[in-house]
């Protein structure tokens, strides 16, 4: 695996680079945003994974995803920060981040993300060219509100469009609506949605569905609702009646 770590503490870099050889990895490490840019811009198509402080100089880390995120949309991005906060994680998912890992971490965490989020880009399936008549078919999830088609990764509640899911936020979706009115722990979506088991930050699947209510919300009522010490579940059984 090629990877690239940007990262300005010179001693978290080195840490990593035991850990990093110790797999056999490919590793190229960038001190501050500008070289970042133009180490990955000599060849985009080459990196199979980034690791990305958001606390850079010269260059801030959230610019440096948007500009990342526009030559390309699949290399996958962890990002690396001591901001903790819900805002902070949602940003930086809406710049194009796969994963959020929280300063201070350890070497062993960060090495099983990395192998959790290489090992979902490499399985999921590549979706095939869908005939404009293949649109039209049966969704793969439909309740009274509600349907979803895996084909077309479109949802819609109440026959309105859900806006702009990402590929995880429609992944959750899919993972809940499944199993109506089935509670699900933030450790189970780690582990359906981002191929987590031990290791996964919690907050990761928080911030996830935080983004992912403001869009259902533009469309209808709340469908995704929390189950406080437990976790979430899809339900929407109270569409009918806030119609």
């Amino acid at each position: 695996m090629k990877l690239l770590m940007i990262e300005d503490n010179k001693s978290v870099s080195e840490m990593m680079q035991m850990f990093f050889q110790k797999e056999g990895w490919d590793v190229t490490f960038a001190y501050d945003g500008i070289e970042a840019i133009d180490l990955f811009n000599e060849d985009p198509d080459s990196w199979d994974m980034i690791t990305l402080d958001l606390n850079l100089p010269k260059k801030d880390g959230m610019e440096v995803a948007k500009e990342i995120r526009a030559k390309s949309q699949t290399v996958p991005i962890i990002m690396l920060t001591a901001r903790d906060s819900d805002s902070d994680q949602v940003l930086g998912f809406e710049m194009g981040a796969d994963d959020y890992v929280t300063k201070p971490f350890s070497p062993i965490t960060l090495v099983a993300r990395i192998k959790a989020l290489q090992r979902r880009a490499h399985t999921e399936p590549e979706k095939e060219a869908v005939p404009e008549e293949s649109s039209k078919q049966a969704m793969d999830i439909e309740t009274d509100n509600f349907k979803l088609n895996i084909d077309t990764r479109e949802a819609y509640l109440d026959n309105k469009l859900i806006p702009d899911l990402t590929p995880k936020e429609f992944e959750l979706l899919k993972t809940l609506a499944q199993k109506p009115r089935q509670v699900f722990s933030r450790e189970q979506l780690l582990a359906a949605v981002w191929n987590y088991e031990y290791y996964g930050d919690e907050r990761t699947v928080d911030a996830h569905v935080k983004k992912l209510r403001q869009k259902i919300e533009k469309v209808g009522p709340q469908i995704i609702q929390t189950v406080w010490g437990v976790g979430y579940k899809f339900d929407d059984s109270e569409v009918d009646k806030k119609k």
